[in-house]
């Protein structure tokens, strides 16, 4: 495994699950094939501290710095001063998790269209990439991305696990996808497997998202149910059997285009 040199472009290592064994959990990932991790921020004290985690594993570990819809709520000008700070460094590849989820409504639609249209504003200022989020939302998320897309520089879709006519807007605006285990989950992610060949072949990316989406495949299941990186070459796998191709050409592929799209040094 340890020749396909995987890039995992979102994984929450910031969440508490991962505090007992966070150095083994980074040490199973190099052992399974990740040479670099993309670090979530989805809140204020989330991307401060994927921040920190980032600078103190220097090339292996990166961050990106945003606010989740489910947290929007707590948007405020300080944590608007905060995300433009941390933007600024070196660490910081990524303006987001940002986006609308209005599966969950943890906070008001009104909230999360401020706190994203706020957070598209930064990507608009620094220049970095956004990491995306979209649930139920497709329709003014597209909107609230229209009105920027001239002006930011990439954007992906981190997560995706919608339908055909969505995938498609986000391919027509020049957008990356982010695919995740979900793909492996025969109950919700079988429509994934064919729409995962749609997307082109510079515009792929792979994802845990760990903890959360462990892939339902995976022989034998770990029992504690949490997902972590090393499970990317999986999901790799996986999105090569979808799309009929060779797993280390999906690796070598969506690994190149992590590392363009979030200027990282191989």
């Amino acid at each position: 495994m340890t020749a396909l040199n995987l890039v995992d472009i979102g994984a929450n290592l910031t969440h508490e699950s991962f505090r007992a064994d966070f150095d083994e959990v980074l040490a199973r990932a190099r052992a399974h094939g990740v040479t670099q991790i993309l670090v979530t921020g989805a809140s204020a004290a989330g991307s401060r501290a994927a921040h920190a985690l980032a600078a103190e594993h220097p090339g292996f570990l990166h961050a990106t710095a945003g606010v989740h819809p489910h947290h929007a709520h707590e948007y405020d000008a300080a944590t608007d001063a905060l995300l433009r700070e941390l933007s600024a460094q070196p660490q910081v590849k990524a303006v987001g998790e940002t986006g609308l989820d209005y599966f969950r409504n943890y906070s008001p639609h009104a909230a999360q269209l401020d706190a994203f249209e706020r957070q598209l504003q930064i990507a608009v200022d620094c220049g970095k990439p956004l990491f995306l989020h979209q649930r139920d939302a497709h329709e003014d998320f597209i909107a609230c991305l229209d009105r920027v897309r001239d002006r930011i520089c990439r954007a992906v879709v981190h997560c995706f696990t919608g339908e055909r006519a969505e995938l498609i807007d986000y391919l027509d605006r020049g957008c990356h996808i982010g695919i995740t285990g979900w793909i492996c989950d025969e109950r919700r992610g079988q429509h994934l497997r064919e729409l995962v060949r749609l997307i082109p072949a510079d515009r792929l990316m792979i994802e845990t998202d760990a903890p959360y989406l462990l892939p339902r495949d995976l022989v034998p299941k770990p029992s504690h149910r949490r997902n972590e990186p090393m499970y990317l070459a999986h999901v790799c796998a996986a999105v090569a059997a979808a799309r009929g191709e060779r797993v280390d050409t999906v690796a070598q592929l969506s690994s190149d285009n992590a590392r363009a799209f979030f200027a990282l040094d191989d």
